[in-house]
């Protein structure tokens, strides 16, 4: 990809793993916007994501990579679109344990343009949960929308399955670019 600067999003709903990916990258401790959750009935973690966070990598072609993770509650969308703003590609993470990860999907999907704007790659987590949906169930969810897009099984604690998700978006930038050359 050569020097530059690239701007890429986490986003996804609450509980997702967006800060813990985030921080599992990042080349020094990342900022975060978290506060007590006061919503533990819709979702029973005791910290949320309130603003944004934030973090970044340098790449050894000197590229140097900005990452912010998006708030995951619908009350704070307007963030959304604040931080996709110019985004060079979105990362969709989810929870294959929530019962509504599928409708989870296609809100964020339908949020960040259905690649219309940016790339998107969906990282799943939590698959071996039990009462998880299959990993294919996503994929299939989005070629029935006409959409192909990459979807993996990850675990956003883990540097390597995260750094999977941000170097497949960088190649579907770098084939964008050899397409419009």
């Amino acid at each position: 990809m050569g020097e530059g600067e690239f701007k890429i999003v986490f986003t996804g709903p609450m509980g997702a793993g967006k800060t813990t990916a985030i921080a599992a990258i990042s080349d020094e401790s990342p900022v975060s916007t978290d506060v007590v959750n006061n919503d533990r009935v819709a979702f029973d973690k005791e910290m949320t994501t309130a603003g944004l966070d934030y973090g970044h990598i340098a790449l050894a072609d000197g590229a140097a990579v900005r990452l912010y993770g998006t708030p995951g509650q619908l009350r704070f969308r307007f963030m959304w679109d604040i931080l996709g703003h110019n985004a060079a590609g979105i990362i969709l993470l989810l929870d294959a344990s929530q019962a509504d990860a599928l409708v989870q999907l296609d809100a964020f999907v339908d949020a960040f343009g259905a690649g219309r704007r940016s790339p998107i790659v969906v990282g799943v987590g939590r698959t071996t949960a039990v009462g998880a949906l299959a990993l294919d169930t996503f994929a299939q969810r989005l070629e029935n929308r006409g959409l192909t897009l990459p979807v993996f099984g990850v675990d956003v604690r883990r540097r390597d399955d995260v750094l999977l998700l941000v170097d497949t978006l960088l190649c579907l930038l770098e084939l964008g670019d050899r397409r419009t050359a």
